[in-house]
């Protein structure tokens, strides 16, 4: 679902083998846990002076069952190294200094995240806060002499009372805790506050105010709201940030953005449009903002272009930027060569440039890439990026903006340069309504075009999601295992999809379900059309929307052998009265199930549930708010009430995804299992090792 609001070594490989004799998963070289272990790089942050790069590696750490993200640093010559070992933790977020001297980061080493220091030429961090509430955001101040960063508001006397009292309850949309802006000196190379004891008693030999201590932060903003975003002007002045009443999800409808007084304290409001206004940038001489804003549409905000406009500080009416620019806008930076930008269009992500003046957007990536995070040097003139392929995964670059020759920093496909990853090409097809459908076919490298292959359809989430070619796709499917099977796999960027514009994200509006099914199916008779399909071997599988959509299509066709639904939608009403975004259904289907019951049965599986034939796997996180467990059981009993092969297996203590590798890896063989069962009649067994 759309929300508009942005490496340790592998020390444990768990034991799991198969019911066949040799490779665990049979016909394939590449094991579940090989790509659930591979490495990947975040966003590049450039050094002022545009010679070194910082970012982060995140990779899996099976002992601990988690994901370990650590600090790395490209400085120019080298090869890039690991800069930060947190141990039972990670690192992250880093950012460099004005003076390029320190790199900032935060990291909870002991009980809570703090903001931790680093020299660029290695040694130990440093801790520089001690907040008892823990950090979140920051920023370093233009001067390089402050940090602004978020922090919650400690739990009330009266909720610890009442707990005391009455033990743990809660009232719904009622119990949140808000998060305010505070100012920290930095005091570079400070001693650690372990160097010297401190004595309450004047007569000990050393007095309370010899202590060493940690700064002590300041209060910039106070009230009955949260900071959910923040930005310094360039002239270090003046901070805005994005206001919200609470930080419950459904509140980000009615964020504004307001401006803090460094000096004063005082803040002012500068946009407070009835929707949803976001902060994006500040011009370099701090005189002109940049923001978000739906205006006043409270009602298609989900599906519609985000609308980015120009304000002066000193009043005057806002202007609107690249209006003609049919896509959401996001990434923004504004600096001295003008507004930078990134955007989806079609398969690609892309980087853009708006003259300030004009209001023209030019391209400056324009390769098949899918552009990742980028950033600048101070004066404007080097660039960094990540950036992935069909054949890659994705790396840093780096290049000067005049003469755009990228130089890639990082390595990270060498991982997978032995493997038989997947062959990838962009198809399109005419849907039953005559729109246009892209989708990403993933062959086989073998493949042979006088073959019949097994189909097997994956549909992303969002629906604002988008699949893109890649050399490992995945998440809990094993494609990699399929290709090397005998498969075809087909990722269709269904109506709905971000990156084709805001008309054809809007094509699903009040027909959920209905024209995603014709895209669908469309595609997979675009590909026996072409003779490349075996028609009696197919399945559908998808998480979150792609489960809703496998879903309608387990009680509306009887084409597929098996289909998954991780984490799906089966009934409208059931979802409109448990998820935590109640105006997603609202504004898809345009009205609630007590105004319009008739579009709520259209579009929900479970109205066609006694149609439904197809073996049918479904997974789901214990604890999922997005879309709540009682989707899953609905949908479960009722293929069981009508004698269709049905599963249910709950990952305990998860939410919306499976992100831990463990459960991870467990999905994956799930959904292995059942394919395998009913596409290929193989009973496949999970050993428990030995």
């Amino acid at each position: 679902m759309k929300n508009k609001f942005l490496p340790k070594i592998l020390t444990f490989i768990l034991s799991m083998s198969f019911i066949y004799s040799g490779f665990a998963q049979e016909g394939a070289s590449i094991s579940f846990e090989q790509v659930l272990s591979l490495r990947n790089v975040g966003s590049p942050i450039l050094s002022p002076d545009g010679k070194h790069i910082v970012f982060t590696v995140t990779s899996t750490d099976w002992k601990e069952n988690g994901y370990d993200t650590e600090i790395w640093l490209a400085r120019e010559g080298e090869e890039p190294f690991q800069l930060t070992r947190t141990l039972k933790g990670s690192s992250g977020s880093p950012k460099w200094s004005p003076d390029g001297k320190w790199i900032a980061f935060t990291a909870n080493r002991n009980d809570k995240n703090q903001l931790f220091v680093i020299r660029p030429n290695g040694g130990e961090a440093q801790q520089v806060s001690n907040e008892d509430e823990g950090v979140g955001g920051f920023e370093w101040s233009p001067d390089g002499k402050h940090f602004a960063f978020t922090k919650q508001e400690p739990e009330s006397k009266e909720n610890k009372k009442r707990k005391e009292r009455y033990g743990g309850w809660e009232v719904d949309d009622e119990e949140y805790r808000l998060s305010h802006l505070w100012l920290l000196e930095f005091k570079p190379d400070m001693p650690s506050p372990n160097e010297m004891p401190c004595y309450e008693e004047k007569k000990d030999s050393t007095k309370k105010s010899d202590c060493i201590t940690y700064p002590k932060s300041t209060r910039l903003t106070e009230g009955d709201f949260t900071v959910s975003g923040f930005e310094w002007s360039p002239d270090g002045k003046m901070i805005a940030f994005n206001r919200q009443p609470n930080p419950l999800i459904n509140s980000s409808l009615y964020t504004d953005i307001d401006i803090v007084n460094i000096a004063s304290k005082e803040v002012t409001s500068l946009v407070n449009n009835p929707s949803v206004d976001n902060f994006a940038a500040w011009s370099p001489d701090s005189k002109k903002v940049l923001f978000f804003s739906s205006l006043d549409n409270t009602t298609s905000y989900y599906y519609k272009n985000d609308q980015l406009f120009i304000a002066d500080l000193i009043g005057g009416k806002p202007t609107r930027l690249a209006q003609d620019f049919d896509e959401d806008i996001g990434s923004v930076e504004w600096n001295a060569s003008g507004i930078y930008f990134a955007a989806l269009q079609r398969t690609k992500r892309q980087l853009f440039r708006i003259d300030p003046t004009t209001g023209q957007v030019k391209s400056v990536i324009t390769s098949n890439e899918v552009l990742g995070g980028y950033s600048f040097s101070k004066d404007a003139k080097t660039l960094a990026y990540s950036a992935s392929n069909a054949n890659s995964l994705s790396e840093i670059f780096k290049t000067s903006v005049a003469n755009f020759k990228p130089i890639q920093i990082t390595n990270m496909t060498a991982q997978v340069k032995d493997w038989k990853t997947a062959v990838s090409e962009v198809i399109s097809w005419k849907s039953k309504d005559g729109a246009e459908i892209e989708g990403v076919l993933h062959k086989p490298q073998n493949y042979d075009i006088n073959k019949k292959y097994p189909l097997l359809v994956m549909i992303h989430g969002g629906p604002t999601g988008i699949d893109m070619p890649q050399p490992v796709p995945g998440g809990v499917y094993p494609v990699l295992q399929w290709l090397e099977k005998g498969a075809l796999v087909l990722r269709v960027n269904y109506r709905g999809s971000a990156g084709y514009g805001e008309k054809f994200r809007a094509l699903n509006v009040r027909n959920l379900g209905v024209g995603d099914m014709w895209d669908v199916m469309s595609g997979v008779d675009f590909l026996i059309s072409k003779g490349m399909v075996d028609e009696n071997r197919m399945g559908c599988m998808g998480w979150s929307q792609g489960g809703y959509i496998s879903a309608f299509l387990t009680t509306n066709t009887d084409r597929f052998k098996a289909i998954s639904v991780g984490a799906g939608i089966s009934n409208w009403m059931t979802y409109y009265v448990n998820t935590d975004i109640h105006p997603f259904t609202r504004q898809y289907l345009q009205a609630t199930p007590w105004d319009d019951p008739e579009v709520y049965l259209k579009t929900s599986p479970m109205t066609n549930i006694k149609n439904a034939k197809t073996p049918t796997l479904i997974q789901h996180g214990e604890f999922d708010r997005r879309v709540p467990i009682p989707n899953a059981y609905e949908l479960l009993q009722g293929l069981r009430d009508n004698n269709v092969p049905a599963k249910l297996i709950v990952y305990k203590g998860f939410g919306h995804g499976i992100n831990k590798p463990k459960e991870r890896l467990a999905a994956i063989w799930h959904n292995w299992q059942w394919f395998n069962k009913y596409l290929w009649g193989e009973e496949v067994e999970m050993s428990l090792g030995e």
